[in-house]
């Protein structure tokens, strides 16, 4: 069990290191690195890598921004095998329909609970 939790936390702490080099070492804003890591994310899945790296960090892998681009693109494949050019799009948008509902769902909470300051 430890030795689980050790490589989610590999796994999870070199796409955190990452992206901060990124931010240290290139005038990339943090959207654009973000962008950067859901695409990355895209092609290790459609290439068929990103399997193994989520077998192995599990959790590490699938929790950043990384495993929703992964997501993303299998649905997509899948949409696209099972429906066509349509199944691609919808294929996506239903594999990460979960994590879109949740991040709403605790954006509103989160509106309601704080208060917001202009600058």
């Amino acid at each position: 069990m430890i030795v689980d939790y050790l490589k989610v936390f590999l796994v999870g702490g070199i796409i955190c290191l990452i992206g901060q080099v990124l931010i240290n070492t290139t005038k990339m804003t943090s959207a654009r690195i973000l962008v950067g890591f859901l695409l990355t994310g895209v092609l290790l899945e459609t290439v068929g890598v990103y399997k193994y790296i989520r077998e192995w960090g599990q959790a590490g892998a699938t929790v950043p921004i990384m495993g929703f681009g992964s997501n993303l693109a299998k649905g997509a494949i899948k949409g696209t095998i099972e429906n066509g050019l349509l199944g691609a799009i919808t294929g996506g948008i239903e594999a990460v329909a979960g994590g879109i509902a949740g991040v709403i769902f605790i954006s509103f909470i989160v509106g309601l609970i704080s208060s917001s300051k202009t600058k």
